[in-house]
Order: structure tokens, then C-alpha cells, then sequence
């Protein structure tokens, strides 16, 4: 039987990892496929640049739209990132009948409906397993491995950069601006980290694994997305005095008859699995109702885990070339007839417990004025503390942890609280998120 023929556009970190892989592993790979996989062609930007792979066996151009119009080419590899020319390039490459493998999550994230729509119409398929947390394969786990359960909760660490930041200021007491500095030196976080703090990523990370959990369709503008920039090397230290620690976290779950999609920082007891997962490691907590909780955990970065995924996808693929295109493996799980209509909640009616710092003048009544302010809109305290004593004018750190309580309820006390002459800077309000404490590993 012929080779299967690829085309590969980009060929940046992934790209040249995944070369790479094809040609170490190429007697397994083929082996698995049951058929030779091929590179014919690669598009890139500039293509007199260094590359971190072997170029010598394949045609090399700038021109993506070569590669997704040759006849010859069985398979594109889109490995460029971004949206726009992503989404033009993918469906360029379906309009000329050719299967697609991506490691692009915004590119599914903000595209995936339409580009579904036109695979599925075409019999063409869509591969993105390297999208989301590339080492751990857990799109195949949501999407194969737990088909027999209904899906309640998903809740993870989808950020290695942001997860590698808050473990070294967890580790190490160092203040946000200078782990972040040596996470750019490390290569971790870009020289514009705004994409990874600020939670885009892994918004667009939470948007395809909550589609394919619960069958609706792919909402990125649905999410509520919070980063790490406001979260102090205080907030570590007092997190911990309480028995927390604080993570980057994904959070989708099915409460009420809707879906609640979130992405924000979290305080998480210190003794649950999720807050030993450390530096650049991804960690997603899945509960089905007939399997109960499992934890997956690997690299969720990087050429060689990405790749593996990257790979692994295109073999799926290839396997599927013969097959009958009703009988495969639907893109979101779940078939396009039968996806669920539920609507995403809004973040003001999630219902969790709080942490709340805030910098007070140490005066009679300041605590008298907070409890009365908090119970007017009805919160709870379950712990209160002041951090330190002043005679002066010089403000003192009080924290708060209180019961579950509306979402919605807090944002409404917040202001009131800042409105207070005894009160010096901005609340900070982390939520607490309970998790399954015991889970199976995987």
C-alpha cells in the first residue's frame, strides 16, 4: 500500500519535534498505522531559517496555500498558531478534500463549529488532540475512554507557565514580576506573557475539553477568565497558613441545568493532588458518574510531549482513511444531531467559598464594619484574621475566609467594602474550589 502523503504548515518548537518523531519512531509509527506516513511538503515564514529538524527530504515553501492545494498530500499538519490565516489555511485544506491534524487550540477554540461543519460535511476529519494539555491525551480519554459516563465536572491546570509561576511563589517567596522574569528566561513564558497570565490560553483550553465533556457547542466567549497578575507573594503565604495552596485553574461543570465555564486563580486545600502538581505540569481532574474521579497528569508543553500527540493523531487519521465516515469517532464526542443546547451560566450565579484580603487602618470597629457589610449581603465568615498591629496611620492586612456564597452577592459587598474610609487598596478576592479528594491516576 502507498505511503500516506503530509504536508506540515509551520515548523516552529512542534513542528520540528513532530519531523523529528516521525523520523526516530518511523518503523513503530508505521507499524501502528499500518501504512508508511510520508512528509512531501512544509510551509514556513522565512525558509532560510535554522531549523531544530532534518529539511533535506521535503520541499520547503512560504506559501502555506501550495501545500493545502497539492494533489498528491493526503494530510495537513497545521502547527502555526493563531487564528485568522489558521482558520483560512484550514479550510482551504478542506475545500480540497484534505484531513486536518492541529495543535491549535484557539484555533478550535473561536473556529471549531464552522470548521466541523464543513469536515462533517465533507467526510473529513478534524484531529486536535495536541491542543489541550499535549502530553496527557485527555481529549481522546473525554471523548473514547469514558463515553459510558455522563460527565459532571472537569477541573484542572491547563497553564504550564502560569502553573510554573505560582509554584515558584509558592517555593520560593519570590514576588510575581521576578518569577515571571525567569520563566521568560527559561523559555516558559513569552516576551509578551499577557496570552498565558491573563488566561486566554487556557480559556481556549477549557472551551474545547467542556465541549466534548458535556456535548455542546464549542463557546469561548461564554468563559469567565481571570489571570494571575493580581495574586501577591501575601496571598501565597496567608493561602498556606490556612492549609491552601493557590492554582491556575480550568473549572466546567453541569449544575442546575447549565454549564458553568470558568478560568481563574483558586485557593485548593494543600493536601489535594492538584496542588503537588508543580512547575510546567498539567494536572485535569475528570468525574464521570460511573467511573468517579480520575486525575490525568503529564507534560502539557514542550516539542517532544506535543508531538506525541501531534503523532499520535495523524496515525488515528490514517486509520480512518478507509473507514466509512457515519462510523467514525465524532470531532466534539458526541454526534452533531445530538448536541445539548444547555446555556452557560454567568459567573455571578456560581456559588463557591472566598478569600478576601484587605488593607484596613488598625482602628476600633474596622472588623465591626466588614462582618456588618458582609452580612448584609448575606456571606458567612469562617475565618478571620489580622496580620500584625499599628498605632500609626500605617494600614494592616485582614483576611477573610468565608462559607459558600453567591457569586454575584460578593461583587455586590466588594465595592461597599473599598468604600470604606478605613480601607487602603482594592479587595483581593480569590474563590475556593472543593475538589474530589480521592481520585484514581492516570
Amino acid at each position: 500500500m502507498k505511503p500516506v502523503q503530509i504536508g506540515i504548515i509551520g515548523l516552529g518548537t512542534v513542528g520540528a519535534g513532530t519531523v523529528n518523531l516521525l523520523d526516530k519512531n518511523a518503523e513503530e509509527i508505521t507499524r501502528r498505522a499500518g501504512r508508511q506516513i510520508s512528509i512531501k511538503a512544509v510551509a514556513v515564514n522565512d525558509t532560510t531559517k535554522q531549523r531544530a529538524c532534518d529539511i533535506s527530504d521535503f520541499k520547503l515553501t512560504d506559501n502555506p496555500f501550495e501545500v493545502t492545494d497539492d494533489p498528491q498530500i493526503d494530510i495537513i499538519v497545521e502547527l502555526m498558531g493563531g487564528e485568522s490565516t489558521a482558520r483560512e489555511v484550514a479550510l482551504r485544506a478542506l475545500e480540497h478534500d484534505k484531513h486536518i491534524v492541529t495543535a491549535n487550540k484557539a484555533l478550535i477554540a473561536v473556529h471549531g463549529n464552522d470548521i466541523f461543519d464543513v469536515a462533517m460535511k465533507k467526510g473529513l476529519v478534524v484531529a486536535f488532540e495536541a491542543a489541550v494539555a499535549g502530553g496527557i491525551s485527555i481529549i481522546k480519554v473525554l471523548r473514547e475512554g469514558l463515553t459510558g459516563n455522563r460527565i459532571e465536572r472537569v477541573i484542572g491546570i491547563v497553564n504550564g507557565t502560569t502553573n510554573f509561576i505560582l509554584s515558584e511563589m509558592h517555593k520560593k517567596g519570590s514576588p510575581f514580576s521576578k518569577v515571571l522574569a525567569e520563566a521568560q528566561r527559561l523559555g516558559y513564558a513569552e516576551s509578551d506573557p499577557s496570552f498565558d497570565v491573563e488566561g486566554i490560553d487556557a480559556a481556549h483550553k477549557l472551551t474545547i475539553l467542556s465541549s466534548i465533556a458535556f456535548g455542546i457547542p464549542l463557546d469561548f466567549d461564554s468563559i469567565y477568565v481571570e489571570g494571575i497578575t493580581d495574586i501577591h507573594q501575601q496571598d501565597i503565604a496567608y493561602a498556606k497558613e490556612f492549609g491552601y495552596s493557590i492554582k491556575h485553574l480550568g473549572i466546567a461543570k453541569q449544575h442546575k441545568g447549565k454549564i458553568e465555564l470558568r478560568v481563574h486563580p483558586c485557593l485548593i486545600p494543600a493536601d489535594h493532588l492538584l496542588s503537588n502538581v508543580d512547575g510546567v505540569m498539567n494536572a485535569i481532574l475528570v468525574h464521570g458518574d460511573a467511573v468517579g474521579p480520575t486525575l490525568h497528569y503529564g507534560a502539557g508543553a514542550g516539542a517532544k510531549p506535543t508531538a506525541s500527540s501531534v503523532v499520535a493523531d495523524i496515525v488515528d487519521v490514517v486509520r480512518t482513511l478507509t473507514t466509512d465516515p457515519e462510523n467514525r469517532v465524532p470531532h466534539l464526542a458526541f454526534q452533531p444531531g445530538h448536541l445539548s443546547h444547555n446555556k452557560c451560566g454567568s459567573i455571578g450565579d456560581v456559588e463557591t467559598a472566598y478569600y478576601l484580603r484587605l488593607l484596613a487602618l488598625d482602628r476600633p470597629g474596622v472588623l465591626a464594619d466588614i462582618a456588618r457589610i458582609l452580612g448584609e449581603h448575606k456571606i458567612s465568615i469562617d475565618s478571620i484574621r489580622q496580620k500584625g498591629t499599628s498605632s500609626g496611620d500605617d494600614p494592616v492586612s485582614i483576611v477573610i475566609l468565608t462559607h459558600r456564597t453567591i457569586e454575584s452577592q460578593m461583587s455586590r459587598a466588594i465595592p461597599e467594602l473599598e468604600r470604606l474610609t478605613t480601607i487602603k487598596e482594592k479587595v483581593v478576592r480569590i474563590r475556593i474550589e472543593t475538589i474530589d479528594k480521592r481520585v484514581q491516576t492516570n
